[in-house]
């Protein structure tokens, strides 16, 4: 049984939802929350839990072993370090931090400690990403050819009347890093890494610092390449990623938040092979979807099966290709990666 302490009661109702459908594996033991009224509301009358304003209290209980951080962007590293200098393991959200420099000092002291860091990337866990796993594992996809993933969603007046968000000191980033982020860490989970970058963007849907529009043309070290399109003006929240392999294509539905919980087609080039595509994709229906599946994941790691973990790395490849994604744009350039220490976005694309 993992003992976890839930910090910040925003996105930490779904991550509470996620360790109450693993009861045997997962036990909430605070929820920490400036605003405690808040933090009793996402319990819903449940008395298990305790209820703090202070992060010290959740660390200095003797049984908690993972704290998960659901706190806002700016907050993310300082905090994550305190918990690896508990020797606690760290749940974080996106984005871990603003800058490689920042990702390398998360590192250093998860190399230091006795906790791990676990990124949330959830996104990656459900029915169609099952099949998709067993697709490439049978040879039935072949080689990353090209790719196109589309975030076009809606925020507006209401989603911005949070003091921080919006802003560099507060999110730390707009479209690209806070809604984009989780499509383009599943892409590179198929095409693997980036090799060279290609962006614009813009702010043309609301009255706030950072950007809520972008595109961005991709080239990964296999030769593939894609294209991102991002809006946060968009009629609808949709999620839509179109991935072509040399044997087979993969094709979402529009589901924006769990995308791999949707109804994906997956059609082989030779149709003569479309059987056997079916038959596995049909094995895979009851994947566990989003945090369930993630919180499962990162139980199995904790256990010492890394195999199907977001890991610190994976969480560092997401900021490169962001720190990539904001300095193309304002050079004009085309970039490639990886980017070296002495890059002058190493430090940060933050203004």
């Amino acid at each position: 049984m993992i003992n976890v302490a839930i910090l910040g009661s925003g996105i930490g109702r779904e991550h509470l939802a996620g360790y109450r459908a693993l009861p045997g594996q997962f036990a909430v033991k605070w929820v920490i929350d400036v605003n405690t009224a808040r933090a009793y509301t996402i319990l819903d009358g449940d008395p298990g839990p305790r209820v703090s304003a202070d992060i010290a209290d959740a660390l200095a209980d003797p049984e908690v072993d993972l704290v998960d951080i659901c706190l806002p962007p700016h907050l993310h590293v300082p905090v994550a370090l305190q918990v690896l200098a508990a020797n606690r393991h760290a749940i974080l959200e996106k984005p871990i931090a603003s800058s490689l420099a920042d990702c390398d000092r998360l590192a250093e002291a998860e190399a230091a400690s006795r906790g791990r860091i676990f990124p949330v990337f959830q996104y990656r866990y459900g029915p169609a990403t099952a099949a998709l796993d067993a697709l490439i594992a049978a040879g039935l996809a072949g080689r990353p050819q090209v790719a196109s993933v589309e975030t076009h969603w809606n925020r507006g007046a209401d989603y911005y009347a949070v003091p921080w968000r919006g802003t560099w000191a507060g999110e730390q980033g707009g479209a690209v890093l806070g809604h984009a982020i989780h499509n383009h860490d599943l892409l590179c989970r198929y095409f693997g890494p980036v090799a060279a970058v290609s962006a614009q963007v813009a702010t043309r849907v609301n009255p706030i610092e950072t950007e809520d529009c972008a595109s961005i043309s991709l080239m990964f070290e296999c030769g593939a390449l894609a294209a991102s399109s991002v809006t946060l003006g968009a009629a609808t929240d949709t999620t839509r990623l179109n991935l072509v392999f040399e044997h087979l294509t993969a094709t979402s539905g529009i589901n924006p938040y769990a995308p791999a919980a949707g109804r994906w087609t997956f059609d082989a080039r030779d149709p003569a092979r479309q059987g056997e595509v079916d038959a596995i994709v049909a094995a895979h229906t009851r994947a566990p979807v989003g945090f369930i599946g993630y919180l499962g994941a990162v139980a199995d790691a904790v256990a010492g099966d890394d195999s199907r973990a977001v890991t610190l790395r994976d969480g560092r490849a997401s900021i490169e290709l962001v720190t990539a994604v904001y300095a193309a744009a304002r050079s004009g350039e085309r970039l490639s990666l990886p980017l070296a220490r002495d890059a002058a976005s190493y430090a940060g694309w933050c203004p």
